[in-house]
């Protein structure tokens, strides 16, 4: 009989139910999951979670494990967006070498963009759980570890660290931003992207298995203010949080539609990734996205960390 949930954060039990989804991406498992919501942390989390069988919910052809090469036009935005991105960020760190730690960088394409982006990043190093993606990483120059980063051990601190598209995929995100303020230099910055669950398409498909559920993956999920507040409370501070396009979760939670209208043809060897109508939704999507960002909570954020001057 499984344990009653509780919260990861606060381990209270008086949590209320939110949303069940299910696996409709990579179809890993048949099993509904139950989503709950602690309103005194602000966070949603998933129920259970299945953090002892990570092999198993990420699977062989989980997208971050296979950097895209492909000359797609979607490509040639995002690496624009991600150069000039990185760029602002580094740009406030002194210094004429700088080291960058991305956590669950795969074979390390972020930071070929980064070095790309600033030659001063001299040093990389990739932690990430994909065996597979060592033998790239190394080749391109990048000290890698197969390990989660809750046993990543190293006497090195970095000027820059990356959690993009990670905090939510651990059981304990408060314990994350302990470690990662334990590996940040003084005067150095950590860039964070992570959903929102209060968006627009979170409310649209939140009993449909929303995109952002990325079930049973994504275990923890945060609002723009209780990400903030974390934050803060692990001993950082906060230079800027700002929301940012969430196509993929539109566009995993419209090809889900369309499934079950028995309009796409989905599947464990045919992930949604991989549907031809992807490329054009995620564009689209990011268009939307973009457009009315001024004025409303999109369902993916940025937020960039530093540690207080004493």
């Amino acid at each position: 009989m499984s344990s009653p949930p509780c919260c990861p954060l606060c381990t209270r039990t008086d949590v209320s139910h939110f949303a069940n989804a299910n696996d409709v991406e990579y179809f890993t498992t048949p099993d509904t999951f139950s989503f709950y919501r602690c309103t005194g942390c602000d966070i949603v989390f998933i129920h259970p979670m299945l953090f002892d069988r990570l092999n198993e919910i990420y699977p062989s052809n989980y997208y971050s494990f296979h950097a895209s090469e492909a000359d797609s036009i979607a490509l040639k935005i995002k690496n624009f967006l991600d150069d000039r991105a990185f760029r602002s960020i580094t740009r406030q760190i002194p210094g004429n070498a700088l080291s960058a730690l991305d956590v669950g960088g795969g074979s390390g394409w972020l930071l070929d963009a980064l070095k790309r982006a600033d030659p001063r990043v001299t040093h990389t190093t990739v932690v990430d759980i994909d065996a597979g993606a060592e033998d790239a990483a190394r080749a391109k120059g990048h000290e890698f570890h197969l390990t989660p980063v809750e046993g990543f051990k190293t006497d090195r601190q970095f000027d820059l660290i990356l959690m993009l598209n990670l905090l939510e995929h651990v059981p304990n995100p408060a314990a994350l931003l302990e470690k990662a303020r334990g590996l940040l230099k003084p005067g150095g910055r950590i860039w964070i992207k992570t959903p929102n669950f209060d968006s627009l398409d979170a409310r649209l498909f939140r009993n449909r298995s929303w995109g952002g559920f990325h079930t049973p993956r994504h275990f923890v999920l945060f609002t723009r203010e209780s990400l903030i507040r974390h934050c803060q409370e692990a001993g950082f501070e906060v230079l800027q949080c700002k929301y940012t396009q969430g196509a993929p979760f539109w566009t995993v939670s419209a090809i889900n539609e369309l499934k079950l209208l028995g309009l796409a043809d989905v599947s464990a060897n045919r992930p949604s990734l991989k549907n031809p109508l992807t490329p054009f939704f995620h564009l689209a999507f990011a268009a939307f996205d973009f457009a009315r960002m001024p004025f409303s909570k999109t369902s993916q954020m940025n937020i960039h960390l530093t540690l207080p001057s004493r």
